[in-house]
């Protein structure tokens, strides 16, 4: 089959949003080993990849565009991954939320599964931050208080996220949006048995997931309180990577130097060392909308 000769793309949306950058980022055009469909989805170019697959823009029959992530063949061949993974997907498709990305077709019997998701025309947090800087306070505020209902939504679909991070939340003029939920306990199954490491971002993980611990919401209320941090500094409250970052989450207290009153305050809150003491997400988002005066917490301008 030939394969078209498409170029970077880029996909119009509302322009503006508050505190936040919204441009679309870069879609690289596909290689030779780039497949160009997925079921009825026509591939047009790579948003980007990670440890479990790589998410690429595509088309449905219709011209509409939508996000299409497709699990690499190592995942694909284990037995257990394949049923957890069908087991997540059936429950993200259920989750509902403003600040949530839907699921909204999947196959995950063939020899690459896939599943595909809105489109959302907008930088990852992780990569806005680095390239602008850290966002202002009360940006971050607004950012975190929807995170938050973003994780009660899923929650609520009896779902733990396990790997939220800074490049798991997509800045839109809508909103941040949430992604990946659901499929993060798959890869952790996989990630355990074939190589003895936690699936994860350290930085982002709770002590009680380092340690092997029984897993609640409150991991995901941990990540919640490191990207408030990260997007208020733009640097990691536990430092760089690897055994080091790990340690520091276990033993000692976060990085908050630089970060700003009352992102701080709602930080610190959240990376308690033990998950009983970290707040609910209702508190989290109470804490968000007011600036610790009273008053109502506002983004400003957009940037």
């Amino acid at each position: 089959m030939s394969r078209p000769d498409h170029g970077p793309h880029t996909v119009p949306h509302p322009a503006g949003a508050p505190g936040w950058p919204v441009e679309p980022p870069p879609v690289r055009p596909l290689g030779s080993g780039d497949p160009v469909t997925a079921g009825p989805y026509r591939l047009e170019g790579l948003l980007g990849s990670g440890g479990m697959g790589r998410v690429y823009l595509a088309r449905t029959p219709a011209g509409s565009a939508v996000a299409v992530k497709v699990v690499h063949r190592e995942y694909a061949a284990d037995a257990s991954f394949r049923k957890r993974f069908e087991q997540e997907v059936s429950a993200a498709r259920r989750v509902q939320g403003l600040y949530t990305v839907p699921v909204v077709d999947a196959d995950l019997a063939t020899d690459e599964p896939w599943l595909a998701t809105a489109y959302v025309p907008g930088p990852a947090l992780h990569d806005a931050v680095a390239a602008r800087g850290p966002l202002a306070a009360t940006a971050v505020l607004a950012l975190t208080a929807q995170v938050a209902e973003a994780l009660q939504s899923i929650h609520a679909a009896g779902v733990i996220h396990r790997d939220l991070k800074p490049s798991n939340i997509l800045l839109s003029a809508d909103g941040p949006k949430v992604i990946d939920f659901g499929i993060a306990r798959a890869a952790d199954v996989t990630s355990v048995t074939s190589t003895g490491m936690l699936a994860g971002t350290p930085g982002y993980m709770a002590p009680e997931y380092i340690r092997g611990e029984s897993l609640t919401a409150a991991v995901d209320v941990f990540a919640l309180g490191a990207i408030a941090a990260y997007a208020a500094t733009a640097r990691p409250a536990f430092g760089g990577t690897g055994h080091s970052v790990l340690y520091r989450i276990l033993e000692q207290a976060p990085d908050l130097d630089g970060c700003p009153e009352p992102v701080r305050t709602v930080a610190a809150r959240c990376l308690a060392k033990d998950p009983a003491q970290r707040p609910g997400l209702a508190e989290v988002i109470r804490r968000c909308r007011t600036d610790g005066t009273g008053a109502p917490a506002r983004p400003d301008p957009a940037v």
